[in-house]
């Protein structure tokens, strides 16, 4: 298989394993307890990968693991929480699909890349799709709950996009961090959960077993993914794959707690997995890129840019200086 569908298909895990969240959450975990709940994946996850890693940031990267950790893990955990709690039915998740244009967005700012409009025309079918599959006729809109939502899409995406745009330091590699990333989110998601919602719960050997899968698979090894596909693929390419975390929990709840899906669902999620498939085909007549690199999915750079972002050399397609003649001897 082509390196660069691998890449995508290790992308893809992290939404998919997202997406078992809502199952986990509601058949094992304590009720009401959102914000530990997410205290408890964060942090001891990203102190699982620093303990297995043991490298610290040094120099800048003190403030950048800082500043990522809080769009993608401590503000984005309580935003969204507090969305799903004021937002009704799938509201929240239909915010959250609209990512990919946000994304897009940011892309041209802050790494000079233009989706194609292939790409644009994928995102916005995946967010037609989603809202099929999640919305309810009879939501209702709330202000703050709607603001909510599009700030913690609007966090994880800023930090997606700044995830690619810095990278990593020299020698570290993916997990060591996600472990930065999660430890600074999870500190800042604490505090928070102990002033909203007190005293962490006691939890009973199914809750004890619903901590675990979020912590270890949900949390350690999906962020450990997306951050891997952050490097290695076009962010918006990446934020599209997104819209697999709402489907897959549509899919268990039909599955496994035998939540029914009308023929406007069904419809709905053959569209949004369509444009999802859509949107990582290449070009027509792109070259195959270099190793750990996209090589022109329907995410790349218009013409006259790279695919890790920014200008070709100036110096590209001049001519060689003509030597001059010397006059012939007399």
């Amino acid at each position: 298989m082509d390196r660069r569908w691998l890449d995508i298909l290790f992308t893809a895990a992290a939404p998919i394993t997202w997406g078992t969240t809502y199952l986990v959450t509601s058949e094992l975990l304590p009720p009401d307890r959102p914000l530990w709940s997410g205290a408890i994946r964060a942090l001891p996850a990203g102190l699982l990968l620093l303990a297995l890693t043991r490298h610290r940031p040094h120099g800048v990267w003190w403030w950048r693991a800082a500043v990522l950790g809080a769009l993608n893990i401590g503000a984005f955990f309580p935003l969204l929480f507090f969305a799903a709690y004021h937002l009704p039915g799938g509201t929240a998740a239909v915010l959250g699909a609209t990512q990919p244009l946000l994304v897009a967005g940011l892309t041209v700012l802050a790494l000079h890349e233009r989706p194609h409009p292939r790409a644009l025309a994928a995102a916005f079918a995946a967010l037609a799709g989603v809202t099929l599959v999640v919305l309810r006729p009879q939501a209702g809109l709330d202000p703050t709950g709607v603001a909510a939502g599009l700030t913690a899409t609007a966090a994880m995406g800023t930090g997606l996009v700044l995830t690619r745009r810095w990278g990593r330091p020299p020698g570290v590699g993916t997990l060591t961090a996600t472990g930065w990333q999660l430890t600074a989110g999870g500190l800042m998601v604490l505090p928070v959960a102990l002033l909203v919602e007190g005293t962490p719960p006691v939890p009973d050997p199914p809750a004890l077993a619903g901590y675990a899968w979020l912590t270890l698979v949900g949390t350690a090894l999906a962020y450990a993914l997306w951050f891997r596909g952050a490097a290695r693929l076009p962010v918006t390419q990446v934020s599209l794959l997104g819209a697999l975390s709402p489907l897959t929990a549509a899919a268990l709840g039909w599955a496994a707690l035998g939540q029914a899906m009308t023929g406007w669902q069904l419809a709905g999620f053959a569209v949004a997995v369509g444009a999802t498939v859509a949107g990582q085909l290449p070009q027509r007549g792109a070259r195959p890129g270099s190793a750990g690199q996209s090589p022109g999915p329907a995410w790349q750079v218009s013409r006259g840019a790279r695919p890790g972002g920014g200008r070709p050399p100036r110096s590209a397609g001049r001519r060689a200086p003509t030597p001059r003649r010397r006059p012939a001897a007399g």
